[in-house]
């Protein structure tokens, strides 16, 4: 029988992960950890030589911008949601912050005014790689809320997982709490755990988890090329619902 997969991405992320795994014959099980919700923010200046963002969620609020401004992002799904949006992309999506940063500084002066539609959550790579070259100025325009638990149908869910897919630091160590307050944290430690990076697994190993497996590439494909392998070394003998 073919495992069923556990995704702790937020509804938004998952949708479209959960429809590939479909179509590659898996069943999900959507458990996520977070709810995003868009923030009021307003900015200090009307005009910037360069808007950043590193998620789609940045588009999320309905605050005025200027949208001349050329916009920089990391990853194709920014790109295209701050199109929709009617920003003008002025370099191809960069794959990671630090990459952006590089891309900021070969493209605008020092100095150059730049607004960052930053997450509540986030890692400080690009503030730290700006703050001494830019006027950059940061914006909290979404927040990735941790939930404090799931409900009893996402617990039987997770029951009747047997790998877990994971494209975050921040989203591994809020499943493993998660399923240690639903009182499932020795299951969880002993599926198979498919993690995006070595940062993403290490909440994972922090826990003990016993079956890691790293995406050789912190991509999408990569990620599930490396679930039909581990797929086929665990497979399911648990009942479930498509």
């Amino acid at each position: 029988m073919t495992p069923r997969i556990a995704l702790f991405r937020a509804r938004e992320d998952a949708a479209g992960s959960a429809a590939r795994l479909r179509r590659l014959g898996f069943s999900v099980a959507h458990l996520p950890v977070i709810e995003i919700a868009p923030l009021p923010f307003a900015p200090t200046k009307e005009r910037y030589d360069a808007v950043v963002a590193t998620s789609a969620k940045a588009f999320l609020s309905d605050a005025p911008l200027d949208r001349a401004a050329p916009l920089f992002v990391v990853g194709a799904r920014t790109a295209r949601e701050g199109e929709a949006r009617g920003w003008r992309l002025a370099a191809p999506p960069a794959p990671d912050a630090e990459r952006l940063a590089g891309t900021l500084e070969r493209m605008t002066e020092p100095g150059a005014s730049v607004l960052y539609l930053a997450g509540r959550d986030r890692k400080p790579s690009l503030e730290t790689a700006l703050a001494a070259t830019r006027a950059l100025e940061v914006v909290e325009a979404y927040a990735a809320a941790a939930r404090r638990g799931w409900r009893p149908a996402e617990i039987r869910a997770l029951a009747s997982s047997a790998i877990a897919l994971h494209y975050s630091r921040r989203s591994a160590g809020l499943a493993a709490r998660l399923a240690e307050a639903a009182g499932l944290s020795g299951q969880f430690a002993a599926m198979a755990h498919i993690c995006l990076s070595a940062d993403v697994a290490a909440p994972l190993e922090a826990i003990g988890a016993a079956h890691l497996f790293v995406a050789q590439r912190a991509d999408e494909p990569s990620l599930i090329a490396t679930l039909s392998h581990a797929a086929r070394l665990f497979p399911s003998d648990r009942p479930y619902r498509i």
